[in-house]
């Protein structure tokens, strides 16, 4: 079968069971395609974008068993911390500012809006922030519809929206790792609606905690469905589930190295054309296991970041911060062609 599988997936004909079967083929023949495939669609530039995370608070409602940030320093950032932090992103010309946190009562629509205001008035920079599950709590606080929230948001400054929250968009997968959290439909429904006012996205998936093969598989048909209605997405982040620090730490060893590299080549194969860009992302798995990831299908090496506190919580041991120049290191380091981009794929010269 794994013969067939190239063509096939050019033509987005990949379906549930060949995904299931590659799972358990020959890996090196399915990271062999993968990388195949990748070559075909993307080429052999390696992209990445210089940004900054900021965690704007780490109070959560929302109590996910995974989640080791929530609580862990007890911290809630002014708009004038925030924009300390944007300046230093700025100074050193990064062009993405990823903002995440934890959903709290007070951050209603207004609350975003303002912060998002703010920003805009002070830096010209591209603004990546509120995943679904955020979109959802402000909308619920503001007494208004999600879509009513994604239009002020976006008026406000919002350039895209982030794919977290995602985790496994199986609903028996949610009920054990964030029960309190979006559902499958409403995660869908959020970000079809973004797709929909022009809002592009992310997309994302949690795997390695309590999940099997068929929820990561159903998971990524249900982001390949969404794209071919909305063509909304501009990348897949596979994040690797960390369990130091949460509650499901407790319950699962997370992925193995070879679930790693085959999460990524499963990805490119069953998003083919319709998702053409698969970060592997080196705060997750460190820069020699994205090397790897980046010859099993994945074509991008995410931000140089400047800080992750939510994967540093949960026990990551990467570091929090690659310059462009070891960003080059890296791709060069595989043989590949390093290209700086924006949020939107475009060329940074």
């Amino acid at each position: 079968m794994i013969e067939d599988i190239y063509e096939r997936s050019l033509a987005g004909e990949i379906t549930r069971d060949d995904a299931l079967k590659l799972v358990n083929s020959n890996h090196f023949e399915l990271f062999d395609t993968a990388d195949q495939l990748r070559q075909e669609i993307v080429g052999d530039e390696v992209t990445f974008v210089a940004n900054r995370n900021i965690d704007i608070t780490d109070h959560c409602i929302i109590g996910c068993t995974f989640c080791s940030f929530r609580n862990n320093i007890g911290y809630e950032l002014t708009t004038e911390e925030v924009l300390t932090s944007i300046k230093e992103a700025v100074d050193v010309n990064a062009s993405e500012i990823c903002l995440f946190g934890g959903v709290m009562p007070h951050m209603t629509v207004e609350y975003y809006c303002d912060l998002f205001e703010a920003i805009k008035e002070n830096y010209e920079i591209m603004l990546h922030s509120m995943s679904p599950v955020e979109v959802f709590h402000a909308a619920k606080a503001s007494e208004v519809s999600t879509q009513e929230a994604l239009t002020s948001f976006n008026s406000a400054g919002l350039d895209s929206l982030t794919g977290a929250s995602a985790e496994i968009l199986v609903d028996s997968v949610r009920a054990k790792l964030c029960p309190n959290k979006v559902s499958t439909q409403e995660w869908t429904d959020i970000i079809t609606e973004a797709h929909n006012l022009g809002i592009p996205s992310t997309s994302t998936i949690m795997y390695g905690s309590i999940e099997t093969w068929e929820d990561r598989i159903e998971h990524l048909m249900i982001l390949r469905d969404i794209q071919r209605e909305t063509s909304g997405f501009t990348e897949l982040v596979p994040m690797t589930f960390l369990g130091k620090n949460n509650i499901m730490g407790q319950q699962s060893n997370g992925a193995s190295g070879l679930d790693d590299l085959k999460l990524h080549a499963i990805a490119r194969i069953i998003l083919g054309r319709d998702v053409p860009n698969i970060q592997a992302s080196w705060i997750k798995i460190g820069t020699r296991m994205a090397q790897l990831a980046l010859c099993c299908g994945a074509n991008d090496l995410g931000g140089t970041m400047m800080e992750d506190l939510i994967s540093i919580a949960a026990g990551s041991s990467h570091g929090e911060y690659l310059s462009r120049e070891q960003m080059h290191a890296t791709i060069e380091g595989i043989g590949r062609i390093p290209v700086e981009r924006n949020t939107l794929y475009e060329r940074v010269n």
